[in-house]
């Protein structure tokens, strides 16, 4: 990619990453309706596009060196859009090299290990990208507003103490360190929502009838918790937003332009990686050629040799007849 482009994109995230050391007030750092200048929905559309497209060439990469994997933590609160998100922003990406994985509450198994096991257990293999839909933030998150499920985890009591969340936050910049040391960038996405975007997206999701089954009573139980969560956001993003696993807070009023954000994001973490096709050795070459030779001699008569090559030289031609 050619440096201009990678220092728009570059330019384009700034203001969205949490620079690591920062306090972060969330209610006043990070307008959820910012929309970098960009005017309407349609040249958004179609930004969402070229970074769909950038996507799915930097994943080919990434698959076929096999060396760094990509996780995405993607927080939000409820009708944050998190769904939706995935859903366009890796649209042109092969499936089988990116796996999503939802963390719910957690099972009876899953609460007799350490509360990050579940989630080391569906990290991404080399060579993918990875998405927690909500992730092991939920741990200094729902955990920390709902204090009671931290007595589920059956924690001793001298974990339990008042630096329990201090604490949690080391251990997962630990852990997160541990990761990009071996290769695995992790890149955290939070969709900043406001309270009264939230409010309409429920009430849609009331008098839609095809979204009804989207909404749930407990979805405005939580809502009246607001300025817990704001509090528990804002200390979660002042100490886990790191060099080696930053934050990247999204204004997500605009669905349309946290899906811009997202994908500019992602395309600028794997800029940063730089994945590269591998290549091939000299006696590798030396096979492919005399296979390419035998399957030249195949062509039917009348068909050219190498169909491939032949369309490359007439598009050639035809762009420098353009010229």
């Amino acid at each position: 990619m050619g440096d201009e482009r990678a220092g728009r994109i570059a330019e384009f995230v700034r203001p969205l990453r949490v620079e690591p050391g920062r306090g972060v007030r969330l209610g006043e750092d990070f307008d959820p309706r910012y929309k970098a200048g960009i005017r309407k929905k349609s040249d958004g559309v179609e930004l969402l596009q070229n970074g769909v497209e950038l996507l799915a060439d930097y994943q080919r990469r990434l698959a076929a060196q096999d060396t760094h994997g990509v996780l995405v933590c993607l927080q939000a609160l409820d009708a944050g859009g998190k769904d939706g998100t995935i859903r366009h922003v890796m649209s042109g990406v092969n499936p089988q090299g990116e796996r999503v994985a939802s963390f719910k509450v957690p099972s009876d198994v899953e609460l007799d290990h350490d509360y990050l096991w579940r989630y080391h257990r569906e990290l991404p293999r080399r060579g993918e990208i990875g998405i927690f839909n909500r992730s092991h933030y939920e741990e200094v998150l729902v955990v920390r507003v709902h204090q009671e499920n931290l007595g589920r985890q059956k924690l001793p009591d001298a974990a339990r103490g008042p630096d329990v969340w201090e604490r949690r936050y080391r251990e997962i910049n630990d852990w997160e360190r541990y990761l990009s040391d071996n290769g695995f960038v992790v890149v955290k996405i939070f969709l900043n929502l406001s309270k009264e975007e939230q409010r309409v997206r429920f009430l849609k999701r009331i008098d839609v009838p095809e979204r009804n089954w989207k909404f749930s009573p407990a979805d405005v139980r939580e809502r009246a918790r607001w300025d817990d969560y704001q509090k528990a956001f804002s200390q979660m993003l002042s100490a886990t937003s790191t060099p080696w696993a930053p934050w990247y807070v999204i204004p997500a009023d605009r669905k349309w332009f946290a899906r811009v954000c997202v994908s500019a994001v992602l395309a600028h973490t794997l800029i940063g990686i730089d994945p590269r096709y591998p290549e091939v050795d000299e006696q590798t070459r030396r096979e492919l050629a005399e296979v390419k030779r035998d399957l030249e001699r195949q062509a039917p008569k009348g068909e050219p040799a190498d169909p491939y090559a032949a369309k490359g030289k007439q598009k050639s031609k035809r762009k420098s007849e353009r010229a």
